[in-house]
């Protein structure tokens, strides 16, 4: 089950009126579905956040928990399942009985935008609740942020600038507070179908963050 963080979005978020029209289309369309924001997964103890961009049309969005229900999910997951941050079996369904261990799984962008796109002013609109998440984990000590969106939203919520803080695969960024960020390719089928991100390429991101972890708090 899936804990709510302080302010979070409601299921009728009135925040950001494309995405609003887009949810509305989608619930006429496919009524079984989630469409609505999709709440972060895991516990708020935990040590590690993983930052998507937002929930993928057929994943998330029709699931209700992040990136479940479509490729990007997948690697994620059994990633996660090697690595010790997650129990039980991944079936691809929020009801599933998959279990995250010391690891919390948000996005940026808690509506899913037209072709998996948000807007500039989606993205800072949608920060107030990232905000709320970061001040809620109270241990948190590293960040997973999938692709450059995720890494700036990161940057955005604490402060930073940018160009001090460059987005790469593998790079490692320290943050106020002890806490780092780890860049990676976001985990979607463009990306890996082209090679760009490769299973081992991904699996190292949570190696690193394991050893992160493991590490005598400074």
């Amino acid at each position: 089950m899936a804990e709510r963080a302080p302010q979070s979005p409601a299921r009728h978020c009135p925040r950001c009126p494309r995405l609003v029209e887009f949810r509305a289309g989608l619930r006429v369309k496919e009524p079984d579905w989630h469409n609505a924001p999709v709440p972060s997964f895991g516990p708020l103890d935990a040590r590690l956040l993983i930052l998507g961009l937002a929930p993928g049309l057929k994943g998330a969005n029709r699931t209700g928990r992040p990136f479940t229900g479509d490729h990007a999910g997948r690697l994620l997951y059994a990633t996660l399942l090697a690595e010790g941050f997650a129990t039980g079996g991944f079936a691809e369904r929020a009801d599933d009985g998959l279990r995250l261990i010391d690891c919390r799984i948000a996005n940026a962008v808690r509506c899913v935008p037209p072709a998996n796109k948000p807007l500039p002013a989606e993205i800072a609109s949608c920060r107030p609740f990232l905000e709320a998440e970061l001040a809620a984990m109270p241990r948190l000590r590293v960040i997973v942020a999938l692709g450059q969106i995720a890494h700036g939203a990161v940057l955005a919520c604490l402060g930073l600038k940018p160009a001090s803080h460059g987005f790469a695969h593998g790079a490692r960024h320290p943050l106020p507070e002890g806490r780092v960020l780890l860049d990676s390719y976001h985990c979607s089928r463009q990306n890996t179908n082209t090679g760009r991100l490769t299973e081992p390429m991904f699996r190292a991101i949570f190696v690193e963050a394991r050893l992160l972890l493991d590490a005598p708090v400074p």
